[in-house]
């Protein structure tokens, strides 16, 4: 990584920055990303865990990791829900020293394990993963049962967009254990 990129705890002034970043890497029309939302970064800043993360060039951020100490019912597993890097700086160890920074925190805070997901299509994220220590625990496949009495039931049009902050609500109820959320790099 470049020198003159620093990683550091994400602060209340780099909301914007982080959203904006998210908004231009991940594709927020199409599952699993349709979740990403100002309620989603500030629920993880609210977050007492120290597990959100920035890479910084000067006053940009070229990367951010979001984590937590909350996976499903677990109080003891971490989750690195979310994770960006600039186009233009992928490739340059961003993404792994964010995952480092996050693993590192919530290994302090007591996780046993760190929990990630990634879309299946994800290669660049599965890579990064795997080269962090994560390794392949699940495979889920999302089904969906279209009503055939909508006139466009067959098409393969994408799924409308979830509320912010319904998918974390049901996940902190342990009713979205096996969500198909990626670790979203791109």
């Amino acid at each position: 990584m470049d020198p003159a990129i620093v990683i550091v705890p994400m602060g209340l002034g780099h909301l914007r920055q982080v959203l904006d970043l998210g908004h231009e890497v991940f594709d927020v029309t199409a599952k699993p990303y349709t979740s990403w939302s100002l309620t989603s970064v500030a629920e993880h800043l609210d977050s007492p865990d120290g597990a959100c993360w920035v890479a910084l060039d000067s006053d940009r951020i070229v990367g951010f990791v979001l984590g937590s100490m909350e996976f499903e019912l677990r109080d003891d597993w971490g989750y690195l829900e979310w994770i960006a890097v600039a186009p233009d700086m992928q490739g340059q160890g961003v993404a792994r020293g964010l995952v480092d920074a996050c693993s590192t925190a919530l290994f302090a805070r007591g996780a046993r394990r760190i929990v990630t997901d990634v879309e299946n299509h994800n290669s660049a994220s599965a890579t990064l993963m795997t080269r962090s220590g994560f390794t392949p625990a699940a495979t889920v496949t999302l089904f969906v049962r279209p009503n055939p009495e909508e006139p466009d039931a067959e098409s393969d049009a994408a799924l409308p967009p979830i509320a912010p902050g319904t998918k974390r609500a049901l996940i902190r109820r342990g009713r979205l254990a096996g969500d198909n959320r990626a670790t979203h790099l791109r």
